[in-house]
């Protein structure tokens, strides 16, 4: 028993008629309402966040995100309306904000400051107040009246001044005013001075300028309450000789403003572009965005949640129903139901039948057959024959909802007539009712056995329906409930409500009932369904939302399936549309032929001008290298001619050089000595020049030196300047925020100090009236008065401890059908073991199965008794608290007779606190909740490592089986083998013992040189035979060797078998 857990995934449609619906919270993120959420979608991720509305709201009517993007207000309408502000960025409430001084029950527009500090709200009628706010500090800084009050027009607009935190404009039916905030008030100034029009919208396009839009598609330009320029968008758009539209001129609804002018919607699907003019006063039309009335698309590609299908009608469908195969869908309409096909692109009705205005229709679960509801009257027909197979006629009222049994035998309607029947499908008999004439039924759901309906209606209760007899009728307090949907399981039931919430009741059902109520649509929920898998459920309301919920049993377990149902490939063409398609394809076909021929042909062409191209190179490159050999065999000989000579000129050198070295000895030494003090004198004169040198280096550095460092000093003393500004700036801000802070401080001292005055003031008189109060309550009523509540609280405390001990028992009994499951289950798997233990050999391992279950029969016996224990103990525990409890009720019951006198009152309740409050008693109470708390969690970690061992146990079951049934097939195959080798042998055998045989007789014919041959070939018998028979008794040997190492693997696996015990649990330390 237990609630399912249910959680907005999606959600489809846009709530209309709130003010400011579409913001920007980044270049990504749209935020706008839809039912009763406020939606954060990422257009890059196409994932959605849900900021859902307060309880018993009805319904969203204005939003505002602040210019710094982090906050949005969302107004809602309620007895007393509210503003609540929520952070973009976590998602979570900041401030509530409410004022006595509206009298209205909802706002029509918000806006926030330039700084975000500010928030200014406009009431609606009757008396349209405007309201200022500090937000932060939930404080109302200034209150006025906007709407004039002798006519009373309606307000549309408020905003602030882009540049000025205390500058407004309000807009509305003949109503532009302009306000200024200044001590505690809000005065208008700038009072416009052209005749009132019905003003729908306005912008700010600079500090002094206000671009307005009127209801007859007029753009005013005021600065200073002074109609600037005007635009008449309307007649723009009128084009020569066209009549004027019965519905009138366009109206402009919304205007922005951004950087380089401004846009405006004027009409359906169009928005207008204005751009500032060069002389920056003015502004001019630069573009006409046209907007498609249906942004629907049949390409994915183009769409953003995957649309797929859409078509159009002329008239509206009332219902609809899809076939299980997703190839065919039912729609009724006024005139006629149309059973249509989806095609790949298209859907087109293939069928008519004459049922006029059908409301309810459902296709039954197999698909051979649907039903449909015409006026008060049931047909079912086949969608194969499309007969009318049977009409349930029986309902005195509409029906209002239908639905099929999961095996199609049985069909069960409601309706406003207070009857919910039951129907035989093949017979058409009415085998069971339960009629209420003074409830409207408006939904009905049946469990999967067929055995139980649940039925809701106008009487504000959930019905349970079985045998015709209503077995437990939940009460839904003041909400209304519209439809129910229960889960192929049968673990998971919802309902919807008038109000737009989702309902997730506990089931089994109990009285009273117990449900989670989760926010979603803002109207009626008028459909609900839930998909096949039970993962995701559907509702529909009349506000044209649509939500889609992911669903889950808390306990986490899904609907059990032999197999995964996989989704379909399929889908349906027309002759037409696959011939088109074929022969599109045919001429692509060709079309691809021919440019394969002719690139072929170009490619040939080219193949021929490049080898030419070659050839051309080829022979250049052989000419070069011809002409290059004949070069290089000329500087040959002109190198042998060059060495010749050199060789010549050598010897000529060196009997030169050896008669001067003979002349040379006689002057050596006076030249040596002339040639010394010649380099000394170069070597001075060098040494001089070097001097000179480094000087004038010396002096420029110097020089340089002194020119950075005076570049550095000025550099840092400029430095020195900026920083000493800064400061002084610093400073300055530091006092301003000073004096701001001592300011705030102390406005918010004196409000802290004004309200403790009237609270105290408040609590002093309320203190004063209870004391007269008390003074009256005397003698024989105050203490009867006492004993009564005593003996409620002793009916109430006895009454939790009776939910209790049920919880307890409803676990204990949880667990013990649990335990039996797993011995069912355990007693299943003897079974399949012993199946497939019958297809192999061995009695051995039944043996060893048999033994191993017995262990964990007795094992999980132990788990009974310890469980057992446990419970006796909690009872034990339980019994304990309650006579303390009486204990301490008896005492608490003495003390009350002492009332009238204060003292003996205090003595005893004195004694009391001594006997019952102790150090030792918190002590031992909070050790004993330390251990509840560790207790919890140890059994929280066990029971998790038990799930996972079980996990991993049958997922080796599982491989150790696919294993066997392997081994087992190749056992098969290698035994086929086997035989067609015995059978082949055998055949050889035969045929050499019939050669024989023919080899004997030819002997005895021809004598004795036959007989040599014969004698011969016994000694050495057929080569060809007898490898044939080696190498066949070689197959055979090595395929029972193969047997015999699979029997061994099988019999010795790496894996633990069914009789071995498996090795115990180790404790897994927790992350936490």
């Amino acid at each position: 028993m237990s609630i399912a857990i249910a959680q907005a995934r999606h959600i489809f449609g846009l709530k209309s008629g709130v003010c400011g619906n579409i913001c920007y919270h980044d270049e990504q993120t749209i935020v706008y309402p839809s039912g009763a959420n406020c939606i954060l979608y990422n257009i890059d991720q196409k994932v959605q966040k849900f900021i859902q509305g307060t309880d018993k709201s009805e319904g969203m009517t204005a939003l505002a995100v602040s210019p710094n993007r982090r906050y949005v207000a969302i107004a809602e309408k309620l007895e007393k309306p509210t503003i609540t502000i929520y952070d973009l960025h976590s998602l979570r409430k900041r401030k509530v904000l409410s004022s006595p001084d509206v009298a209205s029950n909802e706002y029509v527009s918000l806006a926030f400051s330039p700084d975000s500090k500010y928030l200014v709200a406009q009431g609606g009628k009757p008396d349209y107040t405007l309201l200022y706010w500090t937000w932060e500090k939930s404080k109302v800084m200034a209150v006025t009246k906007t709407s004039n009050p002798q006519t009373n027009p309606p307000i549309y607009q408020v905003s602030f001044n882009p540049q000025d935190n205390t500058q407004l404009c309000v807009v509305g039916n003949g109503i532009f005013k302009n306000f200024r905030y200044s001590e505690g008030n809000l005065k208008t100034f700038n009072i416009q001075k052209v005749e009132p029009q019905n003003y729908l919208c306005h912008a700010w396009v600079s500090e002094e300028r206000v671009i307005v839009g009127t209801d007859t598609g007029r753009l005013m330009l005021f600065e200073a309450g002074e109609m600037k320029h005007e635009f008449n968008i309307a007649a723009q758009e009128k084009k020569p000789g066209e009549e004027d539209i019965a519905t009138g001129p366009p109206q402009i609804t919304a205007i922005v403003s951004y950087s380089k002018g401004f846009a405006c919607a004027c009409g359906p699907g169009t928005v207008h572009l204005f751009e500032k003019t060069d002389d920056k006063d003015f502004f001019k039309k630069a573009r006409e965005i046209k907007i498609p009335q249906d942004s629907n698309s049949a390409d994915p590609s183009k769409s953003q949640h995957n649309l797929e299908l859409y078509r159009e009608f002329a008239e509206e469908a009332y219902s609809i129903a899809l076939h299980p195969s997703g190839l065919y869908i039912l729609v009724g309409f006024s005139d006629k139901l149309r059973l249509m096909n989806l095609l790949i692109d298209d859907i087109r009705t293939f069928k008519e039948f004459t049922i006029r205005g059908c409301r309810e229709c459902a296709f039954s679960n197999g698909g051979n057959l649907f039903a449909a509801v015409h006026g008060n009257v049931i047909q079912i027909y086949s969608t194969i024959t499309f007969d009318n197979v049977a009409n349930l006629k029986g309902h005195n009222g509409k029906v209002r909802s239908i639905v099929w049994s999961s095996d199609d035998s049985k069909i069960v309607s409601c309706g406003l007539d207070g009857a919910v029947y039951e129907w035989e499908t093949f017979t058409g008999k009415r085998v069971g009712e339960s009629v209420l004439k003074s409830c409207h039924y408006t939904g009905v759901a049946v469990t999967s056995d067929g055995k139980t309906t649940f039925a809701v209606g106008s009487d504000k209760t959930l019905k349970e329906i079985s045998d015709s007899a209503i077995l437990r009728e939940v009460d839904a307090g003041e909400a209304t409930l519209t439809n129910v949907a229960l889960s192929r399981s049968g673990r998971m039931l919802f309902a919807g409500t008038s109000r737009g919430t989702l309902w997730s009741l506990k089931f089994p059902l109990t009285i009273p009932g117990e449900w989670q109520e989760l926010q979603g649509h803002g109207s009626t929920i008028s459909k609900m369904k839930i998909t096949y898998d039970d993962q995701f459920l559907v509702t529909v309301s009349e506000d044209s939302s649509i939500i889609l919920w992911k669903i889950q049993d808390k306990e986490g377990r899904g609907v059990k399936r032999d197999k995964e149902v996989g989704w379909a490939e399929e889908i349906l063409i027309t002759k037409s549309d696959l011939e088109e398609k074929n022969s599109m394809m045919a001429e692509l076909k060709t079309r691809v032929d021919e440019l394969k021929m002719e690139n072929g042909y170009q490619l040939r062409l080219k193949d021929m001008n490049y080898n030419e191209k070659i050839k051309e190179l080829t022979e250049k490159f052989i000419q070069e290298m011809e002409s290059l050999k004949t070069k290089n065999q000329v500087l040959k000989t002109d190198k042998d001619k060059e060495e010749a000579k050199h060789e010549e000129e050598m010897a000529e050198l060196m009997e030169k050089h050896s008669k001067k070295m003979i002349f040379c000895k006689k002057s050596a030494n006076n030249q040596k000595l002339m040639l010394e003090y010649e380099k000394f004198q170069e070597q001075q004169a060098k040494m001089m020049k070097m001097q000179e040198d480094y000087d004038r280096q010396l002096v420029e550095m110097e020089e340089s030196k002194q020119r950075a460092l005076e570049e550095l000093t000025e550099y840092y003393e400029t430095k020195i300047q900026e920083m000493t500004t800064k400061l002084e700036q610093s400073n300055d801000e530091t006092r301003q925020q000073t004096r701001e802070y001592e300011e705030t401080k102390k406005q918010i001292e004196e409000d802290a100090d004004r309200e403790i005055l009237d609270i105290k003031n408040k609590y002093e008189r309320r203190l004063r009236d209870e004391k007269e109060a008390n003074m009256r309550l005397k003698g024989e009523t105050g203490i009867m008065k006492k004993k009564f509540t005593s003996l409620q609280k002793e009916i109430d405390d006895h009454k939790e401890e009776i939910k209790k001990y049920q919880a307890d028992k409803a676990k204990l009994e949880n667990i013990i059908r649990n335990l039996e499951k797993d011995i069912l289950g355990l007693k299943k798997e003897i079974q399949e073991r012993d199946d497939t233990i019958k297809i192999r050999d061995g009695s051995l391992v039944i043996d060893k199965l048999n033994t191993a279950l017995e262990l964990n029969i007795t094992e999980l016996r132990q788990k009974l008794k310890a469980t057992d224990k446990e419970m006796h103990q909690e009872r034990q525990r339980v019994r304990d608290k309650e006579a303390v409890v009486k204990r301490f009720k008896t005492d608490l019951h003495n003390c009350v007779g002492y009332i009238q006198d204060p003292k003996m009152l205090k003595e005893s309740i004195k004694a009391l606190y001594q006997k019952h409050v102790q150090e030792d008693i918190t002590e031992s109470a909070s050790v004993d909740a330390d251990i509840q708390k560790e207790y919890s969690r140890q059994r929280e970690h066990l029971e998790r490592s038990v799930a996972s061992l079980r996990k991993k146990l049958a997922k080796d079951s599982e491989i150790h089986r696919a294993d066997n049934v392997r081994i087992m097939q190749e056992n098969v195959s290698l035994i086929k083998e086997i035989n067609d080798l015995r059978k082949e042998l055998k055949i050889a055998r035969t045929m050499i013992h019939d050669l024989e045989a023919t080899v004997k007789q030819y002997s005895k014919r021809t004598g004795g040189e036959d007989g040599d041959i014969y004698a011969v070939m016994l000694k050495a018998p057929n080569a060809l035979v007898e490898n044939e028979l080696e190498e066949k008794n070689k197959i055979i040997d090595m395929q029972k060797f193969e047997i015999r190492k699979l029997r061994m693997e099988m019999e010795t696996g790496s894996r633990p078998g069914s009789s071995t015990k498996l090795p115990p649990m180790q404790a897994v330390e927790s992350s936490a």
